[in-house]
This record gives C-alpha cells, sequence and structure tokens, in this order.
C-alpha cells in the first residue's frame, strides 16, 4: 500500500451493506491498495460511564453491550474501535456475541427494525494513551485521531455509539450528505 492520502468517507459505515455486499471496512481498504481486517476483542454488558450513557439517551445505570475490535491494514493495527449498543435492543442478539456478524452491526440494526437515519460524529486530536500506544503500535509522543459517532433512528432513539481511535497518519476524512 502506498503512503498517499487516506481519504475516509463515513456514509459506508452508517449505511447497510446489502446481501454479499463486502463489508464497509474492507472495501474501503481495498479501494486504497490494500486489505482490511478486524480482530473482534471482546463483547461484554457493561454500565457505560456517565457520558456514555446520555449520548445514548440512557439512564446511569442503564446496561450496554460493549464490542471492541481491532482494525488491521496489511496485518498492521490502524484502528480500536469500541461500539455501544443499549441492552434493550442488543441482548440475545448477534450484538451480544463474540463473533462477527455479516453485513456489520448497522446492517444487524436495521434488520431488528432499528435502521440508523441520523449520524453525529465528532472528530479530535489528542496524544495517544500507553494501552492505545501499545496496540497500534505508536512511539510515545504520537497523537490518534478520534472519532465519535452517534448512530440515531428515524425518531431520535439512539442505536450506536462508536469511538475510534485512529492512528492519524496520511488520513483525511470526508462528510458528504443528501439532502431528501
Amino acid at each position: 500500500m502506498s503512503d498517499l492520502e487516506w481519504i475516509s468517507v463515513s456514509t459506508p459505515y452508517v449505511t447497510p451493506r446489502r446481501p454479499g455486499e463486502a463489508e464497509a471496512w474492507g472495501a474501503e481498504a481495498a479501494q486504497n491498495g490494500g486489505v482490511g481486517t478486524q480482530r473482534l476483542l471482546d463483547v461484554s454488558e457493561i454500565v457505560p460511564a456517565a457520558e456514555l450513557a446520555d449520548a445514548l439517551h440512557l439512564d446511569a445505570d442503564a446496561p450496554v453491550i460493549q464490542r471492541r475490535r481491532m482494525m488491521l491494514l496489511d496485518g498492521r493495527p490502524v484502528e480500536l474501535t469500541t461500539s455501544l449498543y443499549p441492552a434493550t435492543i442488543a441482548r440475545d442478539t448477534g450484538l451480544a456475541e463474540l463473533r462477527k456478524i455479516r453485513g456489520g452491526a448497522v446492517t444487524l440494526l436495521a434488520e431488528l427494525g432499528y435502521r440508523p437515519r441520523q449520524v453525529s460524529e465528532d472528530v479530535y486530536t489528542r496524544r495517544a494513551t500507553e494501552v492505545e500506544r501499545s496496540l497500534l503500535q505508536l512511539r510515545e509522543d504520537d497523537w490518534v485521531l478520534g472519532l465519535t459517532r452517534v448512530l440515531s433512528t428515524d425518531d431520535g432513539l439512539p442505536v450506536e455509539l462508536s469511538v475510534m481511535t485512529m492512528t492519524p497518519g496520511g488520513r483525511r476524512l470526508r462528510y458528504e450528505s443528501s439532502i431528501a
């Protein structure tokens, strides 16, 4: 893979996949000349930090299903992603199982009747934590690119909160939207 600027577009990640369509990360990596894979690190039911519960419009003690993944590009770790789903939606579904989900979580949410229609994203940079430096193979003084995304249904119900921590080298985020 070359060191050319990598332009990442959010739309494929928030749109349910069609049957047989490649998952979004693998397709994006292939478009940029690489091989994108992911490793599922953990799936558990937790009570999230207050600010995360608030973003999901949940009571402070409401449980969520947490899915933690490491995204790899050509075998190198490039992103850590933690996604949270209200347990009332995700419990007893593939979201709560320690396995990959065919078509991805957004596709499963749509199949469950929770099709995401609204997206809110916050982008930021900060110094990498010790754990992030270790997992992403960064140097002590390296920074990371952060992206926090909340997906909601038409009626404003948040169904997924994802916190992504990325290696920033050569990345550029592009935002595109259609007005209906």
